[in-house]
């Protein structure tokens, strides 16, 4: 088949075909009350664990990749992540017991972490400056186009039954076939870098700026995480939504994502390295509004203006990640920023109950606070990586 160039649609929408199904593993928890009855051996917690498991198998699959890449190659790596994730996510349209469902739940992850971290490494071996910008807005937005998407198809396929709501996986298949025909890859053996020269070998090694940014990540998702296990209960304790209209307003979040990523290319081409602070201050700007919201309408404004921060902010750490990663190593420092990413996420709520509890009265609005004081700090210690680089 002939090479496709870099710079065609068709090439970058294959290459950001696979980020479509970073934020799939989880879309199904709005279906777990239909299974309860299914499997009456087990607790409603037990049941509840099969939407949070991927998550355990992405870690490992992200702590895999590295040294699967080195003995198969990146293409391969991806392909096999893409297969597990198809054969592992469908495998509860017909499996029926408890057990076998929850590993095929943690192996979903774990195909799924094997290409997370090269969703976004990826991207720098095609382009450099501000298309590379553009293409992580773009990236980003994938994530948020998925999980609105395939939370929609849940809702439908829900009329026939758990069972069935398990085939928005099978997206897998035709992105498997739309990766595999049309990316070509740089360090594969049949193929070279567009500068002609065969491709450098990936190394593991990273430096203080990879410690930096991925504690950066850690903490920024530890204090955005409360949006969505801490929204329910302030919502309906406050008595400003019910549990429909508190659905609507995470999806919401979700969706902001999406138009937020596709300017990020133009607002970081105009913004430079002031994107990080806009986008910190507006995630402590939407917790606190949410902690103190008082009505229904301020609520949607508070996340609108979250996930705009949260949308500006990722993307230019990934970004500064790509440039100040070791030669070479681009894949393995994004592998160890999102092990941090998941384990702030894992580690969110228990971090946020201690501090709500320590510093505040242990409320939903006190636990909110904590994390838009939380974020605060990280606001600050953005401005002074503004300054440095600025007057580097």
């Amino acid at each position: 088949m002939k090479k496709i160039n870099p710079k065609s649609g068709l090439f970058k929408c294959a290459l950001l075909s696979i980020s479509l199904l970073l934020m799939i593993a989880p879309q199904i928890s709005s279906v777990l009350p239909l299974m309860y009855s299914s499997f009456p051996q087990v607790s409603r917690a037990a049941v509840e664990t099969l939407s949070t498991i991927p998550n355990i198998g992405i870690v490992v699959g992200l702590i895999i990749s590295p040294f699967l890449i080195k003995l198969i190659g990146t293409k391969p790596t991806v392909m096999a992540g893409l297969a597990v994730a198809l054969l592992a996510g469908t495998y509860p349209i017909y499996g029926t017991s408890y057990t076998p469902i929850l590993i095929s739940r943690f192996l979903l992850g774990a195909g799924i972490g094997l290409f997370n971290s090269l969703a976004v490494s990826l991207l720098s071996k095609f382009y450099q400056g501000d298309e590379l910008s553009t293409m992580l807005g773009f990236q980003n937005s994938m994530g948020s186009v998925g999980a609105a998407v395939f939370s929609f198809c849940v809702g439908l396929l829900a009329v026939l039954g758990w069972h069935a709501t398990f085939a928005i996986y099978l997206v897998s298949l035709p992105i498997i076939l739309l990766f595999g025909l049309v990316v070509s890859l740089p360090d594969e053996k049949s193929s070279e870098t567009n500068t002609g020269a065969p491709a450098a070998k990936e190394e593991n090694k990273i430096n203080g700026s990879v410690v930096e940014i991925s504690l950066i990540m850690f903490f920024m998702y530890v204090f955005f995480m409360p949006m969505t296990f801490k929204l329910p209960q302030l919502a309906t304790t406050q008595k400003i939504a019910n549990v429909s209209q508190i659905a609507f307003v995470s999806s919401v979040a979700t969706l902001v994502g999406i138009p937020v990523g596709m300017c990020y290319g133009y607002l970081k081409k105009k913004l430079q390295d002031l994107i990080l602070p806009i986008g910190l201050l507006l995630q402590v700007v939407g917790l606190l509004a949410l902690a103190y919201a008082s009505n229904l309408p301020v609520l949607v404004i508070a996340v609108i203006v979250l996930g705009t921060g949260f949308g500006l902010s990722v993307p230019y750490i990934f970004n500064w990640l790509d440039e100040a990663a070791p030669q070479n190593s681009v894949n393995f420092a994004t592998t160890i920023t999102l092990v941090l990413v998941n384990v702030g996420c894992a580690a969110s709520p228990t971090i946020i109950d201690w501090l709500g509890s320590s510093l505040g009265n242990g409320s939903p609005r006190a636990d909110m606070t904590m994390a838009g004081a939380g974020m605060a700090i990280l606001f600050c210690y953005s401005l002074i990586h503004y300054f440095k680089v600025k007057n580097h």
